[in-house]
């Protein structure tokens, strides 16, 4: 598991690195960050989690009102034009294991996340100190430039400041300015479908998973597993008694009956009281808090007793005569 906002936190002041903290609810994007913290001066930062045609992934870290053309940024680094896009949501959790809307550079701490690279706004050099999330996005701290430097070379990473507005010509005598940056190495994902980013993020989010708590997820082709075992562990612990779902209907009951549970134990007038038009995104993040490692199982499970039943039907089935 990666580090939690309060290790952080912790890190920071072990670290001597002066910042303010300011609690607030969750929010998503730099406008929604800015009604609890614009006021306060500093740059507010805006941060997108992109991949290359290589398996190869990088943080760039800007103020909220720079300009950031990938196009241009991706024949930078020598990726040609359209080279860099936005990474799928499941690299969040499984590299920098933070959720939607808190990828910052702080989520580089984590040793999942070494092979990342960061490319950061010059332009923060020129504020008194600057807005970030600590690895979750219902509290923010600010710091200046040279405290953030002092916590990227703590963890090994010599910080690369960059006009990310400039748009050099590149060519056979103008050699990309930014491909020292480019990663040396491909990283492997889990093996499945990738999902386009791009039509699921809110414009502007604040760095573009899933869980508020993901766990750590290996970067290796998961294998299926056997009837509820690996094939050198235990077996695998169950939300559900029976450890197998043969009907659709009762898996699908399982996960209504859980999600309903929880909201109507959210939805409470101190809640909306409290929490006010934000009551939906804190709900909706508890619930994926709370449960994506169930419905993982569920949906493990409901899997594997498919592959199951697919297997004994198979074995009992007769060959036809010639």
């Amino acid at each position: 598991m990666g580090l939690s906002k309060e290790q952080l936190l912790a890190r920071l002041k072990d670290l001597q690195i002066q910042f303010s903290q300011y609690e607030h609810p969750v929010v998503l994007t730099v406008e929604a960050q800015a009604k609890y913290v614009g006021h306060l001066g500093g740059g507010l930062s805006k941060n997108l989690f992109l991949k290359d045609k290589k398996n190869r992934f990088y943080i760039v870290s800007a103020l909220a009102e720079t300009k950031v053309d990938l196009k241009v940024l991706s024949q930078r680094l020598g990726l040609g034009k359209g080279g860099i896009r936005m990474a799928p949501e499941e690299a969040l959790g499984e590299l920098l294991q933070v959720p939607l809307g808190c990828v910052t550079p702080f989520a580089l701490v984590n040793e999942s996340a070494r092979d990342v690279s960061l490319l950061l706004d010059q332009g923060f050099k020129t504020q008194k100190h600057c807005f970030f999330h600590p690895l979750s996005n219902d509290v923010s701290i600010s710091l200046n430039a040279h405290d953030l430097d002092k916590f990227l070379k703590s963890i090994g990473r010599n910080p690369s400041y960059v006009d990310l507005e400039a748009n050099p010509t590149v060519g056979k005598d103008q050699p990309p300015d930014l491909a020292a940056l480019v990663p040396s190495g491909s990283i492997i994902l889990p093996d499945r479908p990738e999902r386009k980013s791009s039509s699921q993020v809110p414009k502007d989010v604040n760095n573009v998973s899933v869980n508020n708590r993901p766990s750590t997820v290996s970067a290796k082709v998961v294998k299926p597993l056997d009837g509820g075992k690996d094939a050198k562990g235990p077996p695998v612990k169950s939300i559900h008694s029976s450890g197998s779902f043969a009907d659709v209907g009762q898996f699908v009951e399982e996960i209504l009956q859980k999600t309903s549970e929880l909201l109507l134990s959210e939805v409470k007038e101190e809640n909306i009281r409290l929490h006010g038009e934000q009551l939906g995104a804190v709900v909706s993040n508890k619930l994926k808090k709370n449960f994506i490692s169930d419905f993982k199982n569920l949906a493990m499970i409901f899997k594997n007793t498919a592959y199951t039943e697919g297997f004994h039907a198979g074995t009992r089935r007769r060959p036809h005569p010639l």
